[in-house]
Protein backbone atom coordinates (compact mmCIF):
# COMPACT_ATOMS: atom_id res chain seq x y z
CA UNK A 1 0.00 0.00 0.00
CA UNK A 2 2.84 2.54 0.95
CA UNK A 3 5.01 2.37 -1.98
CA UNK A 4 1.66 2.26 -4.40
CA UNK A 5 1.19 5.82 -2.49
CA UNK A 6 4.87 6.73 -2.91
CA UNK A 7 4.23 5.75 -6.68
CA UNK A 8 1.51 8.75 -7.14
CA UNK A 9 3.27 10.87 -5.27
CA UNK A 10 6.57 10.65 -7.52
CA UNK A 11 4.36 10.82 -10.66
CA UNK A 12 1.36 13.14 -9.41
CA UNK A 13 0.44 16.17 -12.04
CA UNK A 14 -1.65 18.15 -9.68
CA UNK A 15 -0.36 17.39 -6.19
CA UNK A 16 3.50 18.29 -4.97
CA UNK A 17 5.34 17.73 -2.04
CA UNK A 18 6.99 20.80 -0.23
CA UNK A 19 10.05 18.54 0.76
CA UNK A 20 11.37 21.94 2.58
CA UNK A 21 8.64 22.50 4.57
CA UNK A 22 8.05 19.07 5.60
CA UNK A 23 11.90 18.97 6.79
CA UNK A 24 10.78 22.57 8.97
CA UNK A 25 7.90 20.84 10.40
CA UNK A 26 9.02 17.49 11.47
CA UNK A 27 12.15 18.97 13.24
CA UNK A 28 9.22 21.68 15.14
CA UNK A 29 7.11 18.37 15.81
CA UNK A 30 10.00 16.32 16.97
CA UNK A 31 9.97 17.53 20.35
CA UNK A 32 5.98 18.34 20.53
CA UNK A 33 4.58 17.34 23.87
CA UNK A 34 2.01 15.88 22.40
CA UNK A 35 0.46 12.24 23.70
CA UNK A 36 -1.63 10.20 21.42
CA UNK A 37 -5.00 10.35 22.92
CA UNK A 38 -6.61 6.70 24.41
CA UNK A 39 -9.51 5.16 23.21
CA UNK A 40 -12.32 7.47 23.95
CA UNK A 41 -14.72 6.06 25.91
CA UNK A 42 -17.04 9.53 26.74
CA UNK A 43 -18.28 8.68 22.83
CA UNK A 44 -17.19 4.68 22.35
CA UNK A 45 -19.38 2.16 23.46
CA UNK A 46 -17.97 -0.25 25.26
CA UNK A 47 -19.17 -4.13 25.86
CA UNK A 48 -17.67 -7.90 26.73
CA UNK A 49 -15.09 -8.37 24.02
CA UNK A 50 -16.84 -10.13 21.40
CA UNK A 51 -19.78 -7.17 21.11
CA UNK A 52 -17.13 -4.40 21.12
CA UNK A 53 -15.05 -6.03 18.05
CA UNK A 54 -18.71 -6.21 15.93
CA UNK A 55 -19.43 -2.73 17.02
CA UNK A 56 -16.27 -1.19 15.82
CA UNK A 57 -16.54 -3.43 12.50
CA UNK A 58 -20.30 -2.16 12.42
CA UNK A 59 -18.65 1.51 13.02
CA UNK A 60 -16.06 1.79 10.53
CA UNK A 61 -18.38 0.23 7.94
CA UNK A 62 -20.76 3.55 8.34
CA UNK A 63 -17.27 5.79 9.10
CA UNK A 64 -17.63 7.74 6.01
CA UNK A 65 -18.63 11.34 4.17
CA UNK A 66 -20.52 13.10 6.80
CA UNK A 67 -20.41 16.65 5.25
CA UNK A 68 -23.17 18.25 4.03
CA UNK A 69 -23.81 20.25 0.68
CA UNK A 70 -22.93 23.62 0.66
CA UNK A 71 -26.56 25.75 2.43
CA UNK A 72 -27.43 21.93 4.12
CA UNK A 73 -26.95 21.54 7.78
CA UNK A 74 -24.74 19.18 9.49
CA UNK A 75 -26.19 15.61 10.99
CA UNK A 76 -26.29 16.00 14.62
CA UNK A 77 -27.08 13.64 17.48
CA UNK A 78 -27.30 14.51 21.24
CA UNK A 79 -25.83 12.15 23.77
CA UNK A 80 -25.41 13.14 27.32
CA UNK A 81 -25.74 16.84 27.09
CA UNK A 82 -23.62 17.17 24.45
CA UNK A 83 -24.17 17.57 21.11
CA UNK A 84 -22.41 15.56 18.24
CA UNK A 85 -21.18 15.80 14.33
CA UNK A 86 -19.93 13.45 11.75
CA UNK A 87 -17.72 10.26 12.95
CA UNK A 88 -18.75 10.94 16.94
CA UNK A 89 -22.30 11.48 16.45
CA UNK A 90 -21.95 7.79 14.50
CA UNK A 91 -20.23 6.28 17.66
CA UNK A 92 -22.88 7.74 20.01
CA UNK A 93 -25.93 7.18 18.02
CA UNK A 94 -24.34 3.48 17.95
CA UNK A 95 -24.00 3.51 21.41
CA UNK A 96 -27.21 4.61 22.05
CA UNK A 97 -28.32 1.75 19.13
CA UNK A 98 -26.82 -0.94 22.15
CA UNK A 99 -27.87 0.49 24.94
CA UNK A 100 -31.54 0.81 24.38
CA UNK A 101 -31.35 -2.98 23.18
CA UNK A 102 -31.28 -3.30 19.33
CA UNK A 103 -29.11 -6.09 18.44
CA UNK A 104 -26.42 -4.15 16.50
CA UNK A 105 -23.68 -6.63 17.54
CA UNK A 106 -25.46 -9.78 16.13
CA UNK A 107 -24.90 -10.63 12.10
CA UNK A 108 -28.02 -11.98 11.72
CA UNK A 109 -29.44 -8.84 12.59
CA UNK A 110 -27.42 -6.25 10.48
CA UNK A 111 -28.18 -8.88 7.24
CA UNK A 112 -31.72 -8.08 7.91
CA UNK A 113 -31.41 -3.99 9.23
CA UNK A 114 -34.62 -2.44 7.36
CA UNK A 115 -34.49 1.27 6.29
CA UNK A 116 -36.57 2.08 8.70
CA UNK A 117 -34.48 0.62 11.54
CA UNK A 118 -31.32 2.15 10.64
CA UNK A 119 -32.67 5.93 10.18
CA UNK A 120 -34.14 5.94 13.70
CA UNK A 121 -30.69 3.97 14.83
CA UNK A 122 -29.34 7.55 13.32
CA UNK A 123 -32.32 9.92 14.23
CA UNK A 124 -31.12 13.27 15.13
CA UNK A 125 -31.09 16.38 14.04
CA UNK A 126 -31.20 16.33 10.12
CA UNK A 127 -30.19 13.40 8.11
CA UNK A 128 -26.52 11.08 7.87
CA UNK A 129 -25.44 11.60 4.16
CA UNK A 130 -25.83 8.31 1.86
CA UNK A 131 -28.20 6.80 4.19
CA UNK A 132 -28.94 3.84 1.12
CA UNK A 133 -25.15 3.65 1.39
CA UNK A 134 -24.38 3.17 5.06
CA UNK A 135 -27.74 0.34 4.93
CA UNK A 136 -25.93 -1.63 1.98
CA UNK A 137 -22.81 -1.58 4.20
CA UNK A 138 -24.70 -2.70 7.51
CA UNK A 139 -26.42 -5.61 5.64
CA UNK A 140 -23.28 -7.11 3.79
CA UNK A 141 -21.33 -6.48 7.01
CA UNK A 142 -23.79 -9.05 8.98
CA UNK A 143 -24.39 -11.24 5.46
CA UNK A 144 -20.68 -11.88 5.31
CA UNK A 145 -20.16 -12.27 8.44
CA UNK A 146 -22.45 -15.31 8.60
CA UNK A 147 -21.28 -16.41 4.93
CA UNK A 148 -17.64 -16.59 6.44
CA UNK A 149 -16.70 -16.04 9.68
CA UNK A 150 -19.80 -18.22 11.12
CA UNK A 151 -21.61 -15.12 12.24
CA UNK A 152 -18.34 -13.79 14.36
CA UNK A 153 -16.01 -11.33 13.64
CA UNK A 154 -13.09 -12.95 15.96
CA UNK A 155 -12.69 -15.87 13.58
CA UNK A 156 -11.47 -13.16 10.87
CA UNK A 157 -9.37 -11.89 13.62
CA UNK A 158 -7.75 -15.31 14.57
CA UNK A 159 -7.22 -15.93 10.86
CA UNK A 160 -4.75 -13.01 10.56
CA UNK A 161 -2.60 -14.46 13.24
CA UNK A 162 -1.93 -10.81 15.16
CA UNK A 163 -0.91 -9.23 11.78
CA UNK A 164 -2.47 -6.00 11.56
CA UNK A 165 -1.52 -6.06 7.62
CA UNK A 166 -3.24 -9.50 7.13
CA UNK A 167 -6.68 -8.36 8.93
CA UNK A 168 -6.48 -5.04 6.82
CA UNK A 169 -6.37 -7.26 3.53
CA UNK A 170 -8.73 -10.02 5.11
CA UNK A 171 -11.44 -6.87 6.05
CA UNK A 172 -10.41 -5.31 2.12
CA UNK A 173 -11.27 -8.81 1.02
CA UNK A 174 -14.12 -10.50 2.57
CA UNK A 175 -16.35 -7.23 2.63
CA UNK A 176 -16.34 -5.27 0.04
CA UNK A 177 -17.30 -2.42 1.03
CA UNK A 178 -14.02 -1.82 2.57
CA UNK A 179 -12.62 -2.71 -0.37
CA UNK A 180 -10.69 0.63 -1.13
CA UNK A 181 -8.81 0.65 -4.34
CA UNK A 182 -8.36 3.14 -7.07
CA UNK A 183 -6.42 3.03 -10.57
CA UNK A 184 -3.68 5.51 -11.47
CA UNK A 185 -1.22 5.26 -14.80
CA UNK A 186 -2.40 1.49 -15.14
CA UNK A 187 -1.77 0.26 -11.79
CA UNK A 188 -4.09 -0.72 -8.98
CA UNK A 189 -3.47 1.82 -5.60
CA UNK A 190 -4.90 0.38 -2.57
CA UNK A 191 -5.60 2.67 0.13
CA UNK A 192 -7.75 0.82 2.59
CA UNK A 193 -8.20 3.79 4.65
CA UNK A 194 -11.36 2.08 6.87
CA UNK A 195 -10.08 -1.24 6.87
CA UNK A 196 -6.76 0.09 8.36
CA UNK A 197 -8.70 1.77 10.75
CA UNK A 198 -10.88 -0.40 11.76
CA UNK A 199 -7.74 -2.72 12.81
CA UNK A 200 -6.32 0.54 15.05
CA UNK A 201 -9.46 0.78 16.30
CA UNK A 202 -9.91 -2.49 17.70
CA UNK A 203 -6.16 -2.18 19.14
CA UNK A 204 -7.47 1.23 20.88
CA UNK A 205 -10.75 -0.32 21.75
CA UNK A 206 -8.68 -3.50 23.25
CA UNK A 207 -6.28 -2.12 25.35
CA UNK A 208 -4.14 -3.22 22.64
CA UNK A 209 -4.25 -6.93 23.99
CA UNK A 210 -6.24 -10.06 23.34
CA UNK A 211 -7.83 -9.54 20.15
CA UNK A 212 -6.20 -5.79 19.84
CA UNK A 213 -2.84 -7.34 19.84
CA UNK A 214 -0.95 -6.63 16.50
CA UNK A 215 2.66 -7.24 16.40
CA UNK A 216 3.07 -5.05 13.05
CA UNK A 217 0.85 -1.93 13.75
CA UNK A 218 3.93 -0.10 12.71
CA UNK A 219 3.41 -1.53 8.94
CA UNK A 220 0.41 0.15 8.61
CA UNK A 221 -0.29 3.80 7.00
CA UNK A 222 -1.89 7.12 7.33
CA UNK A 223 -5.87 7.05 7.30
CA UNK A 224 -6.21 9.19 3.66
CA UNK A 225 -9.41 11.68 4.64
CA UNK A 226 -10.32 14.63 3.94
CA UNK A 227 -9.34 16.64 7.72
CA UNK A 228 -4.98 15.19 6.97
CA UNK A 229 -4.70 16.60 3.33
CA UNK A 230 -6.65 19.87 4.35
CA UNK A 231 -3.78 20.41 7.74
CA UNK A 232 -0.87 19.41 5.06
CA UNK A 233 -1.91 21.84 2.45
CA UNK A 234 -2.87 24.10 5.48
CA UNK A 235 1.08 23.82 6.93
CA UNK A 236 2.68 24.16 3.39
CA UNK A 237 3.22 20.36 2.49
CA UNK A 238 0.81 19.63 -0.07
CA UNK A 239 0.54 22.15 -2.95
CA UNK A 240 -1.75 21.99 -5.32
CA UNK A 241 -1.80 23.14 -8.78
CA UNK A 242 -3.23 26.21 -9.43
CA UNK A 243 -6.32 24.72 -11.56
CA UNK A 244 -6.77 22.10 -8.56
CA UNK A 245 -6.86 24.73 -5.49
CA UNK A 246 -9.27 26.56 -7.25
CA UNK A 247 -11.83 24.31 -7.61
CA UNK A 248 -11.89 22.88 -4.66
CA UNK A 249 -11.46 26.51 -2.88
CA UNK A 250 -14.55 27.21 -4.69
CA UNK A 251 -15.97 23.58 -3.29
CA UNK A 252 -16.74 22.10 -6.49
CA UNK A 253 -16.48 18.11 -6.14
CA UNK A 254 -14.04 15.56 -7.12
CA UNK A 255 -15.25 12.75 -8.68
CA UNK A 256 -14.43 9.02 -6.84
CA UNK A 257 -10.81 7.83 -8.42
CA UNK A 258 -10.31 10.61 -10.28
CA UNK A 259 -6.61 11.43 -10.81
CA UNK A 260 -6.67 14.21 -8.66
CA UNK A 261 -8.51 12.26 -5.84
CA UNK A 262 -6.27 9.90 -5.80
CA UNK A 263 -2.84 12.35 -6.50
CA UNK A 264 -4.39 13.84 -2.98
CA UNK A 265 -4.79 11.12 -0.95
CA UNK A 266 -1.78 8.51 -1.83
CA UNK A 267 -0.01 12.53 -1.32
CA UNK A 268 -1.17 12.65 2.28
CA UNK A 269 -0.33 8.84 2.86
CA UNK A 270 3.57 9.60 1.49
CA UNK A 271 3.84 13.00 2.92
CA UNK A 272 3.17 11.41 6.52
CA UNK A 273 5.54 8.70 6.32
CA UNK A 274 8.11 10.99 5.39
CA UNK A 275 7.21 13.08 8.15
CA UNK A 276 7.40 9.93 10.46
CA UNK A 277 10.73 8.74 8.91
CA UNK A 278 12.51 12.17 9.65
CA UNK A 279 11.25 12.41 13.10
CA UNK A 280 12.51 9.04 13.39
CA UNK A 281 15.71 10.30 12.76
CA UNK A 282 15.35 13.21 14.75
CA UNK A 283 15.13 10.92 17.43
CA UNK A 284 11.39 10.45 17.91
CA UNK A 285 10.27 6.95 16.55
CA UNK A 286 6.21 7.24 16.00
CA UNK A 287 3.62 4.67 13.80
CA UNK A 288 2.18 6.22 10.63
CA UNK A 289 -1.27 6.34 12.52
CA UNK A 290 0.49 7.99 15.48
CA UNK A 291 1.22 11.26 12.93
CA UNK A 292 -1.97 10.97 11.61
CA UNK A 293 -3.41 11.49 14.92
CA UNK A 294 -1.41 14.17 15.78
CA UNK A 295 -2.39 15.71 12.51
CA UNK A 296 -5.89 15.22 12.95
CA UNK A 297 -5.93 17.09 16.40
CA UNK A 298 -4.25 20.22 15.35
CA UNK A 299 -7.00 20.15 12.42
CA UNK A 300 -9.71 20.30 14.77
CA UNK A 301 -9.24 23.89 15.24
CA UNK A 302 -8.88 26.56 12.45
CA UNK A 303 -5.22 27.08 11.18
CA UNK A 304 -3.79 30.00 9.91
CA UNK A 305 -3.49 28.81 6.73
CA UNK A 306 -6.63 26.83 6.49
CA UNK A 307 -8.25 26.37 2.65
CA UNK A 308 -11.60 23.98 2.20
CA UNK A 309 -11.29 20.26 2.53
CA UNK A 310 -11.56 18.42 -0.84
CA UNK A 311 -14.99 17.09 -1.46
CA UNK A 312 -15.44 13.37 -2.98
CA UNK A 313 -19.07 11.46 -2.35
CA UNK A 314 -17.43 8.44 -1.81
CA UNK A 315 -18.25 5.58 0.71
CA UNK A 316 -14.39 4.81 1.37
CA UNK A 317 -13.67 8.23 3.58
Amino acid sequence: MLFRSQFVSENSRSVQLDKTRLEQLAKEWVDHPFEVPGWDLDIHWQGETGATIHYILLLDALNFCFWPDPGQERWRVEHRGQTYNGYKALAVALGRALDEGFPLTSAAALAELSMDQLEYLLRGQNQIPMLPQRLQHAREVGQQLLKLYGGDFRNAIEKAGGSAQALTHLIARDFPCFYDVSHYRGREIPIYKRAQITVVDLAGSLEFKDYGEFFDLDRLTAFADYKIPQVLRAFGVLVYAPDLAQRLDNYQQLAPGCEEEVEIRAGMVWAVELIRQRMAELGRDLKAYEVDWFLWNLGQAPLPEERPYHRTRTVFY
